[in-house]
């Protein structure tokens, strides 16, 4: 088995021709689109959908790459759908506002079922052996991933091995975090999610990534490339490079290339060479980023990241209320108290971070208290 084949390509502009004509090079650099997808198969594309944001927020995949990939695979009279199932909202109400929705229907791509899903087993599987998948997901023939390049509080980074999570629909995905409260089994899960759906192809959309207060809350940064491969595990690794992250501390892509989804050190680039942003703002702590190895609740709230609610930025929402996935709630309002900013319970914390990923104000940070940065970095 030779190297993993990921192709780079410079593309500095959402400008649609140009996106264009990038998704073309990249296919043709890996064989062309064609082996990828055949004559009358059903395709889902599944872009990065997490919330109803705008493209120019870096949340969600654009949807000039969305059209670019759309068109290449219709090309070869694949037959096309679409879905995500989003960490908050419908799959066509945050569509529409990313403007995938949109997108989709120009081209003719009706929506897949990602509300509904069907249990599918999977005896392989090294930690999980049954998924709910979406029944869009399961109608088709294969899958072709188009993630967003982002920092992540809990995994680092998300990418082509993350962005198939969304294959789960609704709720169900917080209690993946409830029954793997530890980072490491949590990508282990995400990756036998991959080993089961073995997605075709990857086109990440790394033109503009987030860096920072990721997956929602970071800032937009330009990086101007796609990163395009049959290998998911490879073009996690090649995103952390850019961030100038080691892929060694990504549980995707550790997980990922032991249980044999990919290859995260074994890669030929074909095309341009991947830009490597060194000040490119994520997380570089060699810390687990959920406290791994502290064994007691006491040294969990002395030592372990947790997340922080910024009280001048907090709106009182209650977003981080309602996706918190423990019961009795990890974060809720003070005695019952809507007009106050919600509190977080650190002992009953799991570390999942949904507060912080879905809070629509940016009002909530992951920090490390002050023993656990002298003791842990």
């Amino acid at each position: 088995m030779g190297p993993a084949r990921v192709a780079v390509v410079r593309c500095e502009t959402y400008e649609q021709a140009a996106v264009d004509d990038a998704v073309a090079r990249a296919l043709a650099l890996l064989g062309g689109a064609g082996r990828f997808v055949r004559p009358g198969e059903r395709i889902v594309l599944k872009p990065n959908l997490l919330v109803a944001s705008g493209p120019d927020k870096a949340v969600t995949t654009h949807p000039a790459v969305f059209s670019a990939v759309a068109r290449a695979l219709a090309a070869e009279d694949a037959v096309l759908t679409w879905g995500d199932s989003p960490g908050f909202g419908s799959t066509g109400g945050v569509g529409r506002r990313a403007g995938i929705a949109q997108a989709a229907a120009a081209l003719g791509v009706a929506e897949a079922d990602f509300a509904r899903g069907r249990e599918v087993s999977f005896p392989d599987g090294a930690l999980v052996k049954r998924f709910t998948i979406a029944e869009g997901v399961l109608a088709a023939d294969g899958l072709v991933s188009l993630p967003k390049l982002k920092t992540h509080a809990l995994t680092r980074m998300t990418g082509a091995v993350k962005n198939q999570f969304g294959c789960v629909p609704g709720m169900l995905k917080g209690e993946f975090h409830t029954r793997m409260p530890d980072v490491e089994r949590f990508c282990t899960m995400l990756v036998d999610l991959n080993r089961l759906l073995a997605p075709r192809l990857t086109v990440m959309d790394a033109i503009v990534a987030m860096e920072g207060n990721g997956p929602r809350g970071g800032d937009p940064r330009h990086v101007g490339v796609l990163l395009v491969s049959d290998d998911p595990v490879a073009v996690d690794a090649l995103g952390c490079r850019v961030m100038a992250l080691d892929p060694d501390l990504v549980g995707t892509v550790t997980e990922g290339e032991r249980l044999g989804l990919g290859r995260a050190h074994d890669i030929e680039v074909v095309g341009d060479e991947p830009p490597v942003i060194a000040d490119f703002v994520a997380n570089r702590s060699r810390a687990s980023t959920t406290g791994g190895g502290i064994g007691n609740a006491l040294g969990r709230r002395l030592l372990a990241p947790r997340p922080f609610i910024i009280a001048g930025r907090c709106t009182r929402c209650g977003t981080c209320v309602s996706v918190c996935p423990v019961e009795p709630k990890a974060v809720d309002w003070p005695d019952g108290d809507r007009a106050r900013v919600p509190e977080h319970d650190y002992d009953a914390c799991i570390r999942c971070y949904c507060c912080q990923e879905m809070c629509p104000e940016r009002a909530i940070e992951v920090k490390t208290p002050p023993l656990g940065r002298l003791i842990r970095r």
